[in-house]
């Protein structure tokens, strides 16, 4: 069924509220960087700043501080950027380049970026203001520019990002060029050997699993083994349903690939006892590599990733005050938490809590409250053991 046009006029009116509406985000992105720099600068303490922002506005701790440094920059040393984006000239992505592209300057040398970029920004896309402000930051300093990039090698890292339906990504940041060339070379040519030897495989598989294969060693000879945590119900190890498992670290995966994961050589399992009602752990067997079987073991399995909300990092035991005393002594209990929210516990004015329930509160320095609750490992369960909504998955198996 064919329809009808519409006209160049109402085709106009869309488009014209559209760049309305992106001007009033814009208005509203400036105002939230003033609301952000204002918290900074009345707070006292600037360490634990970015938790209490992803806390606050449920964002992630590394957004959260994008977030700090892009407002105290553009409204204290990038005002007629900051001004631009307050009157819906420029989008916020397109300020955000111009901070990070300065980021690396002594902040006497802002102003000068800031005068010369005035009149160039609006208009342009994110790619093309990213381009822009490096040119006119590189002009501003040169040799600072040149020492940058010596610098930049430095940062270099390896990065996971977990990804959807059992995928994940693995990159190298900020690696030297020339090797990161040589080695995308060396890969693709190995690619391109197994594709001529009459691999069904296409090209982009090959790289990705010769890469793979690389980094766990199955090319010298061996492979690398490293220990991962599954979750899944023993009716789905046993095949009599395809209810999904979880990979701690990572999330909901399919039952094939769950099966598929448990299937390994050097795969372990170890058996771990739920309240049914809650589905709470309540106890850990002893696995057959591991005797310890104590408190450390229990927590690592039932909170799997840091508690203190918001985060999704691997987290480590902790010790932590008790919210309820007994005989008004203070006393501690053991929480997930990854280490960087492991030493805010020393910082003025958080206070973190563990409940008998395992609810973990935190208090930051502004006075917001913040608790979290160990997920369950399966559905609660009505009293003839089924799952109210057909999930569950207690049982567990370690991948080595």
């Amino acid at each position: 069924m064919e329809t009808t046009p519409k006209k160049p006029s109402e085709l106009h009116q869309v488009i014209t509220e559209l760049q309305h509406n992106e001007k009033e985000i814009s208005r509203l992105h400036a105002r939230r960087m003033k609301l952000v720099a204002e918290f900074c600068r009345r707070s006292e303490v600037r360490r634990g700043l970015p938790e209490q922002l992803a806390m606050a506005l449920s964002m992630t701790k590394h957004r959260a501080a994008a977030t700090i440094a892009t407002a105290e920059t553009l409204t204290g040393h990038l005002p007629k950027t900051f001004t631009l984006l307050e009157k819906g000239s420029i989008p916020l992505t397109v300020a955000e380049r111009v901070r990070d592209a300065a980021s690396w300057l002594p902040e006497s040398k802002l102003p000068e970026v800031d005068n010369l970029l005035e009149h160039t920004l609006e208009g342009r896309n994110p790619t093309q203001a990213r381009r822009v402000a490096n040119r006119v930051v590189a002009k501003v300093d040169l040799e600072g520019h040149a020492d940058r990039a010596r610098g930049n090698r430095g940062g270099r890292r390896v990065r996971l990002r977990h990804g959807n339906a059992g995928t994940a990504s693995l990159a190298v940041n900020s690696a030297p060029v020339e090797h990161a060339v040589a080695a995308f070379a060396n890969v693709d040519r190995l690619a391109h050997q197994l594709k001529a030897s009459g691999e069904a495989r296409t090209l982009d598989q090959l790289r990705a699993d010769t890469m793979l294969d690389l980094l766990m060693g199955k090319q010298l000879g061996g492979e690398l083994q490293a220990r991962c945590y599954l979750y899944l119900d023993a009716m789905t190890y046993a095949g009599l349903n395809d209810k999904p498992a979880e990979l701690a670290g990572h999330g909901v995966i399919p039952a094939w690939l769950a099966r598929e994961l448990c299937s390994g050589r050097k795969t372990v399992f170890q058996r771990i006892i739920t309240e049914p009602r809650s589905g709470q752990l309540t106890e850990v067997s002893d696995a057959d590599y591991s005797a310890t079987g104590d408190v450390a073991e229990l927590v690592q399995v039932r909170d799997r990733e840091c508690r203190r909300p918001g985060c999704t990092r691997p987290a480590s035991p902790t010790e932590v005050e008790l919210c309820d005393h007994h005989d008004g002594k203070p006393s501690s209990g053991q929480v997930g938490l990854c280490s960087a929210d492991h030493h805010l516990q020393g910082v003025p004015g958080w206070h973190h809590g563990l409940a008998a329930d395992g609810t973990f509160t935190v208090t930051t320095p502004a006075g917001k409250t913040h608790t979290s609750t160990p997920e369950p490992l399966h559905e609660p369960r009505t009293a003839d053991g089924a799952s109210p909504t057909g999930s569950g998955r207690p049982p567990r198996c370690r991948c080595a």
